[in-house]
């Protein structure tokens, strides 16, 4: 008998975005709860047989009640199993927001896998294996359990955990390790994995959802769920992706050169357009580097302003660039007279790198052009 299952993780309800600065913060937090809607949506209409969430369904064990009671409500489209997997965020404690969900009222289609032991749903063919955390890091492979655990003949057996794979870890620190051939050893036909927030296949039968609502600026692939489709004990899952995030988080870099053939602030904007095809829903992390001369610093300034007010959030990183002023800057500023021989004092101490107030001296340059600039106007 098939079962078909969505596999979501990493929800990270109440997540501050301290991050963020401005309202953006705000939208993006409410934006996690829509996502929730988004899944309970794709469930109801695609009949599945349970939606797994393999851990970090809240962003902290202090997720407080409203948390808890918005994340039931924007679950409730979808009245079939919802199971729910305590990750490093949400560590199933004594005190949690998993004691609190039953506290205010668990939904009987809501279960909290809150123990290594089998649950089985479809009157027994359909028997999922979790791995919770009682704590934020556990010091052994809390998944190690699978290999022995028993369930009923020719069921489905769906394991559910969250951590790093072992020597299969897509980028950053171990934690939480899990056998990269913990799929094979306990005989699992899918091992449904969270904390990695971009979606990836580790192997055929071992997939990380990612996150359904992107939360940084990334280099994978957030912003899905994974329908997974298994016809019978043995077979191989077929796993497909489905978009459900609604911001797109993007990093882009740009390098200026004094002297280039494009200008540097056209070439700002042309990466810009690129990154932001829909602007409204766009968060941009810009950085620039190079050298640039004054007059073209202050084009791309002009441009990013522009473009600050089209985006949803714009995080401009100009540290790497530097100014190299040209003669027609320094002309701009004073032509002649004491304000032009501080200009040129100005300038040698830009120029010599060595001189530990130089970028100092850069950047009164910069503020005398643009104070003549608006002076002219």
């Amino acid at each position: 008998m098939a079962i078909t299952f969505i596999h979501t993780a990493d929800w990270q309800l109440g997540k501050p975005f301290g991050s963020i600065e401005g309202d953006t913060a705000a939208l993006l937090r409410e934006e996690r709860f829509e996502a929730v809607k988004r899944i309970a949506s794709q469930a109801r209409e695609r009949g599945v047989d349970a939606v797994l969430v393999a851990g970090d369904v809240f962003d902290a064990s202090t997720a407080p009640d409203q948390v808890v009671r918005r994340t039931l409500e924007a679950m409730k489209v979808y009245d079939g199993p919802w199971v729910l997997l305590p990750g490093n965020h949400d560590p199933a404690l004594a005190e949690s927001p998993w004691t609190r969900i039953e506290r205010v009222g668990r939904p009987a289609n809501v279960v909290l896998a809150l123990a290594p032991v089998p649950i089985l749903l479809g009157n027994g063919t359909f028997a999922i294996l979790p791995a919770p955390l009682t704590r934020k890091n556990e010091p052994e492979d809390v998944t190690s359990w699978m290999d022995s655990a028993a369930t009923p003949a020719g069921a489905i057996r769906v394991g559910l955990a969250h951590g790093s794979i072992s020597n299969r870890l897509p980028d950053g620190d171990a934690r939480n390790e899990i056998a990269d051939d913990r799929a094979a050893t306990a005989d699992l036909d899918y091992l449904a994995l969270g904390d990695w927030h971009g979606t990836i296949e580790i192997a055929s039968k071992t997939w990380y959802s990612g996150t359904p609502e992107s939360d940084r600026f990334p280099r994978n692939d957030p912003g899905n769920i994974l329908v997974v489709t298994i016809d019978q004990r043995g077979a191989p899952p077929r796993v497909e992706k489905i978009p459900v995030g609604r911001f797109q988080w993007a990093r882009r870099e740009v390098t200026c050169g004094v002297g280039g053939d494009e200008d540097a602030a056209d070439a700002v904007e042309a990466v810009i357009a690129e990154a932001a095809a829909s602007p409204d829903t766009t968060l941009l992390h810009l950085s620039i580097s190079g050298a640039v001369d004054l007059a073209g610093r202050h084009r791309i300034e002009e441009r990013l302003d522009a473009w600050q007010a089209r985006l949803k959030y714009l995080r401009r990183d100009l540290d790497g660039l530097v100014d190299e002023p040209s003669a027609d800057d320094l002309d701009a500023i004073d032509r002649s007279g004491f304000v032009r021989a501080a200009v040129d004092r100005l300038k040698a101490r830009a120029d010599n790198l060595a001189d530990p107030e130089s970028a100092t001296a850069r950047a009164a340059l910069r503020i005398l052009y643009l104070e003549h600039l608006e002076a002219g106007r």
